[in-house]
């Protein structure tokens, strides 16, 4: 699965043209219909562009420049708010992930109790290196600031899956486990 950036045209790439290009370039019905949904929740569409950026990550695997437009469009949105916003916000996979992203919280509570070294046996046993998928497509791991879960970390995240109870080499290896046995929902399905 190959996500090229655009060929240079002789002129300089805008920002947006710098990003990767998603297999698909239109939104799912039901991604549509979910945005839709959002609008009514809030008193202006410039509102729910957080929550539709999600919903078009969930469907389109990552938040490619399409992805932005397709939600400033269903929002009926200029798209340059909406490329703000997702380009502001790390919570956007701005390029392609693997069927299972792993962020790892290395920030100071989750550090103190060896989140920085599960982060490092992490890449080391899924072979993949940070902000890279694997070459089957399976995992990519990212290290993060904060999961929420201070009071016992270490913690990590499987797509949306948290795993914040003390989480170990015992721990790490179940959840790999977990991963490969289909228990935990892939990426953008």
């Amino acid at each position: 699965m190959s996500h090229p950036v655009p060929e240079p045209s002789g002129r300089p790439l805008a920002p947006g043209e710098r990003l990767p290009r998603g297999d698909r370039e239109t939104l799912s019905s039901r991604a549509e219909e979910a945005i839709r949904a959002l609008m009514v929740k809030y008193p202006d569409p410039l509102a729910a562009t957080l929550p539709a950026l999600y919903v078009a990550q969930e469907d389109m695997g990552f938040t490619s420049l399409a992805a932005m437009k397709a939600v400033a469009r269903v929002l009926q949105i200029p798209e340059g708010h909406v490329y703000g916003v997702a380009t502001f916000y790390t919570m956007y996979q701005k390029k392609p992930v693997g069927r299972f992203h792993i962020q790892v919280c290395t920030n100071l509570c989750c550090a103190l109790r060896g989140g920085a070294q599960l982060f490092e046996r992490l890449c080391e046993r899924l072979k993949v290196h940070p902000g890279e998928v694997s070459p089957d497509g399976l995992w990519s791991v990212e290290e993060v600031e904060c999961l929420g879960s201070c009071g016992s970390g270490p913690c990590l995240q499987v797509n949306q899956e948290t795993y914040d109870e003390f989480v170990d080499d015992a721990r790490l290896d179940q959840i790999i486990e977990a991963c490969r046995c289909g228990d935990v929902p892939e990426w953008g399905k």
